[in-house]
């Protein structure tokens, strides 16, 4: 009878281990196949100035929520643009999102961010082979895309750029830093009065942006003072001339009430439902 333990012992962990995986199969979110595209594009996530990965699970959680993906992984960069990768992107995995994390995160010298996007994107591309992708950026997030994009123009050998997602952008300069003296900005075109050195590089984007590729969507925060109480509403518009006349399509949102403000724009679940409907939905 005695001898009968180790048995009983044996079934019992292999009882309570089939247990545990059923439930995390019971417990992980379907993929909503009937709202959402089934693509295997990956989407990278960039965080803003002095931020982190941390910025950007709010947003990459709802996501996972609505049932759009099931892959999030991570992509860690050092000073010297070398890129680790947290998590695997299973062969044939729907609608995967890369959350990026730079550890030399308070460099505002937007070429050198735009090397460690670049790293980031070459790292995914050697590892799993994907030739289109999606970039999200909050506040100095997107000048890490626009760099990376005004940088690289010219090698085709790169993923295409497919949907691209500014949130709190200061295309045109930021309070404090390099905002121009007259921010007046055309509500048509979106040319701004006065230029910031920034704006002024990325102005080549006129003639350089992939022509007719990429969906561009620019959300932007007002808490009722024209700004999202860091950025103005007349830097984040800016972008409109820099990329419209040459994008697939180009759209403005605004948010206002209480999760308008800059660093809460990444928190809102109004702007995780726009991300959503825009980057997936069918």
């Amino acid at each position: 009878m005695f001898r009968k333990k180790p048995i009983y012992s044996i079934v019992l962990a292999i009882v309570v281990l089939v247990g545990a995986l059923i439930g995390a199969i019971v417990l992980r979110p379907r993929l909503d196949t009937h709202h959402f595209i089934q693509s295997t594009t990956p989407t990278l996530f960039f965080h803003g100035y002095g931020s982190s990965a941390n910025a950007e699970k709010h947003m990459t959680q709802a996501a996972k929520n609505a049932g759009v993906t099931n892959t999030i992984i991570r992509a860690d960069v050092d000073e010297k643009g070398e890129v680790t990768l947290t998590g695997e992107i299973p062969n044939g995995a729907i609608n995967p999102i890369v959350e990026v994390n730079y550890q030399d995160n308070r460099n505002a010298d937007y070429h050198q961010d735009a090397r460690y996007a670049k790293a980031v994107v070459t790292k995914l591309q050697s590892r799993y082979g994907f030739t289109k992708m999606n970039m999200v950026g909050h506040s100095m997030g997107n000048m890490s895309i626009l760099f990376y994009l005004l940088d690289n123009a010219h090698e085709k050998d790169l993923p295409q750029v497919q949907k691209q997602v500014h949130i709190a952008n200061h295309v045109n300069g930021l309070e404090g830093m390099d905002l121009p003296d007259h921010h007046r900005v055309d509500e048509v075109t979106g040319r701004p009065e006065e230029m910031s050195a920034s704006y002024r590089q990325l102005l080549a984007l006129r003639d350089q942006y992939p022509s007719q590729q990429i969906d561009v969507l620019n959300i932007y925060g007002d808490v009722k003072d024209g700004s999202d109480g860091s950025v103005l509403n007349s830097s984040s518009k800016s972008l409109r001339y820099l990329v419209a006349d040459r994008a697939k399509s180009y759209r403005e949102e605004k948010m206002t009430g209480k999760l308008a403000q800059h660093s809460q724009l990444h928190e809102n679940p109004a702007v995780d439902a726009l991300l959503i409907e825009f980057l997936w939905g069918k």
